[in-house]
């Protein structure tokens, strides 16, 4: 089951995310209401969290890693429930893109000069160096130099071609996610 991030209004369109952290605790302790329930997780970007996020106001200055674990640590404890995996993707979807991104030009034909171009501006950093600035997060990087890229359309085709192999070698917290996942 999928929990709902922002809501379409009449007329309205959203490109996804959390509006509030009250919301998102409100579903999961849903979903945790189920007895049968033996885990429940979350995929959410890191950039662009809201403000009342637990820890937020606690956060270090510390590393991109550092700064993860911290917030998954309170929105953890805010929950306080042992069936709870929290996960926030470092730094956002599009960032497990960037450790495929050579599959880019297989789900969006005609893409190969802008994928090069995107390449030689990342200057061959890691999909967990990339940061969450403004202009700089991985969905801006992406879009800067490919505004036909879809995040829900070519996103999860390039992950899929990327494959878990890669996606653990080259995104070192996700696969911590995928080994305590796989460890229940």
């Amino acid at each position: 089951m999928l929990a709902k991030t922002k809501r379409t209004k009449a007329g309205a369109t959203f490109k996804g995310g959390i509006s509030s952290y009250s919301q998102v605790k409100k579903e999961i302790r849903q979903l945790l209401r189920d007895s049968n329930v033996v885990l429940v997780t979350t995929m959410i970007d890191y950039y662009g969290l809201p403000n009342d996020f637990p820890g937020q106001d606690t956060l270090p200055a510390g590393t991109p890693y550092e700064r993860v674990r911290h917030l998954e640590d309170a929105f953890q404890n805010d929950i306080g429930d042992p069936r709870f995996l929290p996960f926030l993707v470092l730094h956002e979807f599009e960032a497990l893109v960037f450790a495929g991104l050579h599959h880019l030009p297989s789900v969006l034909p005609g893409c190969e000069k802008q994928v090069s171009h995107l390449t030689q501006a990342i200057s061959g950093l890691s999909p967990k160096e990339i940061n969450e600035g403004h202009t700089t997060h991985p969905s801006a990087r992406i879009c800067q130099h490919l505004p036909d890229y879809q995040k829900r359309l070519h996103g999860p085709r390039v992950v899929q071609r990327t494959g878990l192999d890669t996606l653990r070698q080259k995104c070192p917290h996700f696969a911590d996610w995928m080994h305590r996942l796989e460890s229940v």
